[in-house]
């Protein structure tokens, strides 16, 4: 009498085959994940602009100008969460202001399909220096 036994586990190539499907999967899944991400963040620009506009209202109530206004005493240098960094340019004229929040390095924002936010003192949002429009971004 032959005793069998039986065989069981995955051969080498199931696992090549699970191995190779999983690969594709992730090279399809993460880059949408960082897409995400990315645009997920673009809240902290959005907040850090409409912050920043508040504060130079209110220096505009006190001085009856925007000029000299400065970074980091009126309008805070960089966003809540570090992602954007904050300028802005008191023109044409004294009474007239654009905000910015350009991308920082940090979790490869400046990578984002946006670019720079931009507002005015008039409220004009804007996007420059991205393959986006402003209805996308904004």
């Amino acid at each position: 009498m032959k005793i069998r036994y039986k065989k069981s586990g995955f051969t080498l190539i199931e696992l090549m085959i699970t191995v190779a499907v999983v690969g594709i999967l992730a090279a399809i899944v993460y880059p949408s994940y960082q897409d995400s991400v990315k645009k997920s963040r673009r809240a902290d620009a959005k907040s850090a602009l409409l912050n920043a506009t508040q504060s130079m209202e209110k220096f505009y109530t006190e001085n009856s100008k925007y000029t000299g206004a400065t970074v980091g005493t009126v309008v805070p240098a960089s966003s809540t969460d570090g992602y954007y960094t904050i300028s802005f340019s008191v023109a044409p004229s004294a009474a007239a202001y654009t905000l910015q929040a350009a991308p920082t390095t940090k979790g490869n924002q400046d990578a984002d399909k946006c670019g720079n936010f931009t507002l005015s003192s008039t409220g004009v949002k804007g996007v420059n220096s991205g393959t986006l429009g402003v209805a996308d971004c904004w």
